[in-house]
C-alpha cells in the first residue's frame, strides 16, 4: 500500500478535503502526480473554465489553483501528504518514524573538526 497522497483542499458551504490521487508508493511519485494535476484538475462544482492562475508557494509542494469561470471564481490548495499512521495496519507509523529519522541524520551538518585541533 502507497503512503503518498495528492489532496486538494477549498471552500465550499464548509471545508472540504478531496483525495486527487491516493497509493503513491513515493514523495516524489506524490510530487509528479501534484505537478500533473495543476492544469488538469477540476472542481466537483460546474464552472465553465476562462481562465487558470497557478501559484507555487516557498515549499515547492503546495500550489493554489485559481480558475475564473463565466460567472464565477473558483480556487482550492492543492498539495502532498503522508500517511503516518493507520489504526489497521500499525507498521505504517514504524516505518514513518524510520522515514523521520533517517531524515534528521541527513539534515544534520556534515562537517566534522579533524581530531586534534
Amino acid at each position: 500500500m502507497g503512503e503518498w497522497v495528492v489532496i486538494a483542499e477549498y471552500y465550499s458551504d464548509v471545508h472540504r478535503t478531496e483525495f486527487i490521487r491516493r497509493d503513491l508508493e513515493t514523495k516524489e511519485q506524490a510530487l509528479t502526480a501534484l505537478r500533473a494535476a495543476l492544469h488538469t484538475y477540476v472542481p466537483s462544482k460546474n464552472i465553465i473554465e476562462k481562465r487558470r492562475q497557478v501559484y507555487r508557494f516557498a515549499d515547492h509542494e503546495t500550489y493554489r489553483v485559481v480558475i475564473r469561470g463565466k460567472l464565477s471564481e473558483w480556487d482550492c490548495t492543492l498539495r502532498v501528504a503522508q500517511l503516518v499512521a493507520d489504526s489497521a495496519d500499525p507498521a505504517v507509523a514504524g516505518r514513518a518514524q524510520r522515514q523521520d529519522a533517517a531524515a534528521e541524520v541527513a539534515d544534520e551538518p556534515q562537517d566534522r573538526i579533524p581530531p586534534g585541533y
